[in-house]
């Protein structure tokens, strides 16, 4: 007996040595500690103060190692989201990976028209459908920013229209405290109050400081909204390498970091284990056309480097994939979505963001969430591996079948094939006679139809007649007390 094999076999990913882990790490805290982060906010900066924080000018501040280290220590190594219903629906925690949709695409292509147009509400709620639908997906965020709603009351009816169209757990954005205020009083008449809500959240707040090593005032007034709350909030800086970061990957990296692990900072000083899903985007600006770059390579190394980090603070962390670059749904989309979202899973990330996602961040389809949940589950088979046991190599049955057999018939196909053989739903795999007989469709083609059909015929559980008055309620109170806001971001 081999007592010290294992015979599953998963493949194995990372891209920083446990030293370098530690070097990027001490080289943050020497950021923090003698560079320092510029706080725009007033209780932000006094409750830094009083924390043992020095002042070296105006609103920026040093922050000392311990304290770093002690809030690290402080934020939970593992948060459960629920669902609308209470149940349980993610693990951020470790290496267990999570897929979901992105926020606030401001153009759609129409699936019927192929017309490329001005974000609508309805996109919002054709995305939380479709997305309601795909197993693969585990979360929804609202995908479109529409241009139909005014604008204060933008992020009020994305929530509102994604707590209609979907049970998953919701990730959103939000302008200011004030819009902000006015989503968890929606979501606490969906749990029942408060006190149920922190029990079992089904919302993600997302967040960010502003690179370079900044926190506006209306970034930490939602922050510490969260933290009072016990609403999970993803508070991750989207550093632009070469723009509002070093233009080295390491370097990057390195101030990305001191801006995540400074929001942690306030975050915890605020409210000592509330929860947070922290990490950082470092994307590259591309100095040719001076994009932000969502499809390359050097963005799914920051990424990776971002995922040893984080694993080895043991602080749940966000990620992004499915993102293209592409502005119309063609080879380059699927190539860019299919190697970010491997890359992703592969990282071990918690909360993967930006399925369906191109335009760099400014377009969105149903149809290419469809494709992403298909990628997912291509992925997903890959992750799992495969089982070397001596049961399942088949020894037996290999010796029964011998040279010259046929093992199609055999009782081990039958009982595992489709255990071990991922089959698509959409991918092609027609003989090429077939595939002419059925129209010779594109892939393209063939998740837009699916898209198509899912927003005609699938039906979201609603919301209950008296939770749902109660939210139209919320929202029409905050027409009035939203209409002079100027939001503070």
């Amino acid at each position: 007996m081999n007592t010290g094999f294992r015979s599953q076999c998963v493949p194995n990913y990372r891209v920083l040595t446990e030293d370098q882990i530690k070097e990027i790490h001490l080289a943050t805290l020497e950021i923090l500690e003698t560079v320092g982060i510029r706080i725009l906010d007033g209780d932000g900066l006094q409750l830094l103060k009083d924390a043992g924080c020095r002042v070296k000018k105006d609103n920026i501040l040093l922050i000392p190692n311990w304290l770093v280290e002690e809030c690290i220590l402080s934020a939970p190594s593992r948060i459960t989201v629920y669902n609308r219903k209470g149940d349980e629906a993610m693990h951020l925690e470790g290496n267990k990976v999570h897929f979901g949709l992105g926020t606030d695409l401001i153009h759609t292509y129409d699936l019927k028209t192929g017309e490329l147009r001005p974000s609508r509400l309805q996109d919002v709620v054709n995305a939380a459908r479709t997305a309601d639908h795909l197993e693969e997906i585990d979360f929804i965020a609202s995908f479109a920013l529409p241009q139909d709603v005014p604008t204060n009351l933008m992020y009020v009816q994305c929530f509102k229209a994604m707590l209609e169209n979907s049970i998953k757990p919701i990730f959103f954005t939000a302008a200011g405290k004030e819009d902000l205020s006015v989503i968890l009083e929606m979501a606490a008449a969906v749990s029942g109050g408060d006190d149920p809500l922190r029990e079992k959240p089904f919302l993600i707040h997302y967040s960010e400081p502003t690179s370079p090593l900044s926190h506006s005032r209306g970034a930490v007034r939602k922050l510490f909204l969260c933290a009072d709350k016990g609403i999970p909030v993803n508070y991750t800086p989207a550093l632009l390498s070469g723009a509002t970061g070093p233009v080295t990957l390491a370097g990057a990296i390195t101030v990305a970091n001191a801006e995540a692990l400074s929001g942690i900072v306030l975050h915890q000083l605020r409210a000592k284990g509330a929860p947070i899903i922290s990490g950082f985007v470092a994307t590259t600006m591309d100095m040719l056309t001076s994009i932000a770059v969502y499809g390359g390579p050097d963005f799914r190394l920051t990424h990776s480097a971002c995922a040893d980090l984080y694993h080895y603070y043991g602080i749940p962390m966000w990620g992004t994939a499915g993102a293209s670059d592409a502005h119309c749904f063609d080879q380059q989309v699927a190539m860019e979505a299919a190697i970010s979202i491997l890359m992703a899973a592969l990282d071990g990330a918690n909360l993967v963001h930006d399925i369906g996602y191109f335009g760099q961040g400014l377009i969105g389809s149903p149809a290419t969430i469809v494709m992403g949940s298909e990628i997912i589950s291509y992925v997903k088979r890959i992750i799992r591996g495969f089982d070397m046991s001596r049961e399942r190599m088949g020894m037996d049955v290999i010796q029964q079948v011998g040279p010259g057999g046929n093992f199609l018939l055999r009782e081990q196909t039958r009982r595992l094939h489709r255990q071990e053989h991922w089959r698509p739903k959409y991918m092609n795999r027609d003989h090429p006679d077939m595939w002419k007989e059925k129209g010779s469709k594109n892939y393209g083609e063939i998740v837009t139809q699916k898209a198509i059909e899912i927003l005609e015929t699938h039906r979201p559980e609603p919301l209950p007649e008296n939770i749902r008055l109660t939210i139209d309620e919320i929202v029409k109170k905050a027409e009035i007390s939203l209409a002079d806001i100027k939001f503070v971001v």
